[in-house]
């Protein structure tokens, strides 16, 4: 058996487990990924409790934040503080008083934990549960060839999942489909939130690349790549009919089914090019 990576430091736990293989039983560790209730707390108001991996959450807070607009640049969140309780994590935070967040009422808080699977459990209205968002920019172009490239990198890029195949991964490719950030969660919402949180804390413009998603593009799915500004949005699994809706009126090019040598594209085809050469300057 290959060694264990630190888990500590990688987003998981050990337990111990049996493998019944073919008669045989090993009795070995085993790595789990950790699923930990996070509250996120706001100028000493709570306003939701995640389920999530308790990991970059450095980014979580800032990703969720802007995402779920409770604030409106990051230089309005003041400060972050991880408080581990007994319950689960804390993330007090304080923003400026401008901040939507500085505001948060009975009318706005969540009335369920937001758990790993959704990403606008317990939303009072409909109106905060379908959200618009202004439209992005132009964006570029890119090859094909940069997508299956993109696809390609992400498979090892996910040290959480391969130790425990259990979570999902968020990705911020390059032009030519150089993957440069990945986040991942079991959440695949979280996982969103804090590729978008490392995103404007490394200050990358969002219309200079694309965002890659080991999960299905659901409606959040692209409301958070809208908020973020973020041009295309290519999925390893299916849209639902309402996210292919919200990535045509907001200017989004919406890939789903992402293989090797194929994709789908939903909305806007005209960001992907057949030939290398091609993109826009």
């Amino acid at each position: 058996m290959k060694p264990l990576p630190d888990a500590a430091q990688a987003g998981f736990v050990l337990r111990p487990v049996e493998r019944w293989r073919h008669g045989t039983v090993i009795r070995e560790d085993d790595c789990i990924a950790e699923e930990v209730p996070v509250a996120m707390v706001y100028n000493g108001a709570t306003f939701a409790v995640m389920m999530a991996t308790p990991h970059d959450l450095d980014d979580f807070a800032l990703g969720f934040s802007l995402s779920e607009s409770l604030i409106d640049d990051p230089a309005q969140l003041l400060q972050l503080e991880q408080n581990s309780l007994l319950e689960g994590i804390e993330l007090a935070m304080q923003v400026a008083e401008d901040a939507p967040g500085a505001r948060i009422g009975p009318e706005r808080e969540r009335l369920l934990p937001g758990r790993s699977g959704c990403g606008i459990c317990g939303t009072r209205e409909l109106e905060q549960a379908i959200r618009q968002h202004p439209p992005v920019g132009a964006g570029r172009t890119y090859t094909r060839d940069a997508l299956e490239r993109a696809q390609r990198e992400l498979q090892a890029r996910q040290p959480m999942n391969e130790a425990t195949g259990a979570v999902h991964a968020a990705a911020w490719a390059t032009r030519d489909g150089e993957i440069a950030l990945v986040r991942e969660d079991v959440g695949r919402h979280n996982a969103l939130d804090k590729l978008i949180g490392a995103m404007r804390r490394a200050e990358i413009d969002p219309e200079n690349g694309l965002a890659l998603v080991t999960s299905r593009a659901s409606y959040e799915m692209v409301t958070k790549a809208t908020s973020a500004g973020i041009t295309m949005l290519a999925a390893i699994s299916a849209p639902t009919a309402l996210a292919i809706e919200l990535a045509r009126s907001a200017g989004i090019t919406l890939v789903g089914f992402t293989r090797p040598g194929s994709h789908n594209v939903y909305t806007h085809p005209d960001r992907l090019l057949p030939v290398a050469g091609q993109e826009s300057p």
